[in-house]
């Protein structure tokens, strides 16, 4: 059953709404997490966003946005207009609103038979423009996007939010300062500042404060009344507190005719116009946390020109089809992931490697996405386009990883559920002990004591502390080529002790080349190469590769091979024209009784020169050695002693012999080798390390190496962008260089020495500030500006990580 449910299981996000600190979020996951049918939802506050894992043969997106807006938040959905052919009558427009309405992810889909026209609302997380275009074209119709100019709701709603701060801010801005400047007229030592006497008659202070009590905040009233019918209490429930006591007692004061300096429009109207400031602040922060999306967005093409018809048509990017023949001419950028079927170029393909000199490519040659075509024209076959492209994939790495969890934020997340109750206790106690034993019967000075605690307690700062950190700090990590899977890997990383390293692609360069050939005598020189060589072609090793490759360059044809076994972990066996042949180690000859003990010393000295030296068997009689060498990375020792330096151990392990592996190693600088390892074996080793007390990382393709990544506690993926890669590792390494290894540990430490900054502070600052206001050293006012310092603070603290230069 658990089979069936892991199958089944979906994943969606929800950009959502009316989050206002860590307290909001938490609600908004135990609310996800209780439907029935969701099996993960973690929500994040400063990306605002909630990723959710779900059965959908038990729950819906629907149902998800449901329950967020039941919570009393609310879902950002897409809206565009469609402009639809080939209806006819009533019916042909219900079927097309019908198909649209029963997609997953369109909250609400209407179809104008006048207008031919489509309206759809729906989740971009879960769908595409391409994908409603589809789907109508699946139903038999033809759709095209009307101009996104026609559509406002497409703008960035996070842009929406701060001009809509901006002008709220302003406006109370206004209604404050005459506020604040009769409350400055208060003090003894500022009675020198000329204050109108209009400004002290209570009526025109409680015009003045109305409606930036009601209208301007009128967000943490709808805030606290949704927060409280859903059974918790959030940061609106402490602002709307602190400011309404201070409203209605300064209101209660003027219907009663009390003089004005006993009034505190002037603590609520400040109170709200710093908070909104803040939160203005916070959102162009938060807004510049994902520069690094929008970066990697921006090296998109926009438009494509295909082959349609026989004739060249100019398209958006969204309509290429796999299949499709596209033209790249001199200085544009590939658009999708490809193969040229036409022509050749040198490719900058710097945005994915980090290599600045560009690759010659020609016909059967793999492109991809994004990249740049330099100097020749080419005509390429589209093979992955949309979201399977290899940036695409990157993109959404980049996205899951700003958007997951690090376990070090689970702390502060139980902290906040219950930070604002335990507040409001305190809060209480504090009014309660100023009223009846430290200024006895005093209630406008208990109050004022009150609502400073009430304000200056706001969890904003708690809950932004981790994931602004992350965002940036996976962020900056995506543009120098390291991809971090999850939160909870930037944050392990750190920790790691030993590293281990797979040879081949890795430490070295994965292309071998054929270097010697040494025959017994008993075939010859010209039938041992075409047995080898037809042989060695079956087989998909890198080595064996390199020996075809090296045989065919001296011109020897090759030969039908008859059959072929791969014996892992010892070589080949194959029949080549009637002629039995093996290829591969001493443990071979051993298991097949060859006698080749002659032939090993040889074999020693061209292991010990670093080569990989095979043994040759033909119809059961040792016939030869051929060895081919794989050179090591130019950047291999330099980076293998920076990891040194950094204090880990460094151990390279691998399925060649031993005297091979030492001979590369010792040319790396690694001391510690692992050698003779099946790959079934490579995850065992990695466990072996792991009881031992070590975090180890292993670093491999990210497909030979797939047990040993899954096992590692971390696993790396390098030199590679594949999606295989992406899935088998934690963390992917595009560039090939194993210097990216250290950048990806000394991120993991920054982001994390920042995410303790952060918490640090946070902490700290609640930690100090509640009882400073308690023992009445701080004006509600004050505290109000410093809780609003304090979310500013920690934000730009977590976006100095965008600055990090690896």
């Amino acid at each position: 059953m658990s089979q069936a449910t892991a199958t089944a299981q979906k994943e969606t996000t929800m950009q959502i709404t009316g989050m206002t600190c860590a307290a909001c979020a938490v609600r908004i996951e135990k609310g996800l997490n209780k439907l029935e049918g969701v099996q993960e939802a973690s929500v994040n506050l400063a990306l605002e966003r909630a990723a959710v894992k779900f059965d959908p043969a038990v729950t819906n997106v629907e149902a998800l946005e449901k329950k967020v807006r039941d919570l009393g938040y609310d879902v950002i959905a897409e809206k565009k207009e469609f402009d639809i052919s080939g209806m006819t009558c009533a019916a042909c427009s219900a079927r097309i609103e019908k198909g649209l309405n029963r997609m997953e992810g369109v909250t609400n889909a209407s179809v104008n038979l006048a207008l031919e026209k489509a309206t759809v609302e729906y989740n971009p997380s879960v769908l595409s423009d391409r994908d409603i275009i589809k789907k109508v074209e699946a139903l038999g119709y033809g759709a095209i996007l009307k101009d996104e100019n026609n559509g406002g709701e497409a703008a960035d709603h996070r842009q929406k939010e701060i001009k809509r701060q901006t002008n709220k801010f302003i406006i109370s801005l206004i209604l404050s300062l005459p506020l604040l400047w009769s409350m400055v007229g208060h003090f003894s030592f500022t009675s020198f500042i000329y204050v109108p006497d209009m400004f002290m008659n209570p009526w025109v202070q409680l015009a003045l404060a109305t409606p930036v009590q009601f209208i301007i905040g009128g967000q943490f009233y709808v805030g606290a009344y949704k927060a409280l019918k859903n059974g918790s209490a959030n940061m609106d429930v402490l602002v709307a507190l602190g400011t309404s006591a201070a409203y209605f007692y300064s209101l209660y004061m003027s219907i009663k005719g009390g003089h004005s300096v006993e009034l505190y429009y002037e603590t609520s109207a400040i109170l709200i116009t710093l908070i909104i400031l803040g939160k203005l602040f916070e959102a162009r922060a938060k807004g510049r946390s994902s520069e690094a999306i929008k970066k990697l967005m921006g090296l998109q093409a926009k438009t494509a020109i295909v082959e349609r018809n026989g004739a060249e048509v100019e398209v958006s990017l969204e309509d290429v089809l796999v299949g499709d023949i596209i033209h790249v001419k001199p200085g544009d950028k590939i658009p999708v992931d490809g193969k040229i079927v036409e022509g050749h170029s040198a490719i900058d393909e710097s945005m994915l490697t980090g290599e600045s000199v560009p690759v010659d490519k020609t016909v059967g040659d793999s492109v991809i996405g994004a990249t740049i075509n330099k100097n020749g024209f080419i005509k390429i076959e589209a093979t992955k386009v949309g979201r399977d492209t290899a940036l695409a994939q990157i993109i959404r790495v980049v996205e899951e990883a700003q958007g997951s969890k690090a376990p070090i934020q689970r702390l502060a997340d139980k902290i906040s559920g219950i930070f604002v109750p335990i507040v409001v206790g305190i809060a209480v106690v504090t009014f309660l002990i100023w009223y009846f034993w430290a200024s006895p019967g005093n209630f406008a000075e208990a109050l004022e004591k009150m609502i400073a605690v009430l304000v200056i307690a706001c969890p904003c700062a708690l809950g932004l502390a981790t994931p602004t950190s992350i965002m940036a700090g996976s962020g900056r990590a995506a543009e120098y080529g390291i991809l971090f899977k999850g939160g909870e890997h930037l944050e392990l990383t750190h920790r790691i002790t030993t590293v281990v390293l797979d040879k081949t692609g890795t430490v070295t360069n994965g292309e071998p080349v054929l270097t010697d050939t040494i025959l017994s005598g008993a075939v010859e020189e010209v039938e041992f190469l075409a047995l080898v060589g037809s042989a060695e072609k079956q087989s998909e090793h890198p080595l064996a590769q390199a020996i075809v490759q090296g045989i065919q360059e001296k011109g020897i044809a090759l030969r039908p091979v008859d059959s072929f076994e791969a014996i892992p972990g010892y070589g080949i066996k194959a029949s080549v024209g009637g002629r039995e042949l093996l290829a591969g180690t001493r443990r071979l000859m051993e298991k097949f009784n060859v006698g080749a003990l002659s032939a090993f010393p040889k074999m020693e000295e061209l292991e010990r020169e670093g080569k990989t030296a095979m043994l040759i068997a033909v119809d059961g009689e040792y016939a030869g050695i051929v060895a081919v060498a794989d050179t090591i990375k130019e950047t291999s020792k330099a980076a293998v002693k920076r990891l040194k330096d950094m204090g880990l151990e460094v151990i390279m392990i691998t399925g060649d012999n031993r005297q091979t592996a030492l001979a590369i190693a010792s040319e790396a600088g690694i001391g510690n080798v692992i050698a003779e390892v099946l790959p079934e074996g490579k995850a065992e080793e990695v466990k072996k390390l792991q009881a031992a007390g070590k975090k180890v990382a292993m670093v491999g393709d990210g497909i030979n190496d797939a047990p040993a990544l899954a096992v590692a506690d971390i696993g790396m993926a390098i030199g590679t962008g594949t999606d295989v890669a992406m899935e088998a590792a934690d963390i992917t390494l595009i560039r090939g260089d194993l210097n990216s290894i250290a950048d990806a540990i000394f991120m993991s430490k920054l982001t994390i020495r920042n995410i303790k900054q952060n918490l640090f502070w946070a902490f700290g600052y609640n930690t100090l500030g509640i009882p400073v206001a308690a023992l009445g050293f701080l004006a509600p006012w004050l505290a109000g500006a410093a809780m609003a310092f304090s979310s500013v603070s920690v934000v730009l603290n977590a976006l100095r990580l965008q600055k990090v230069k690896l």
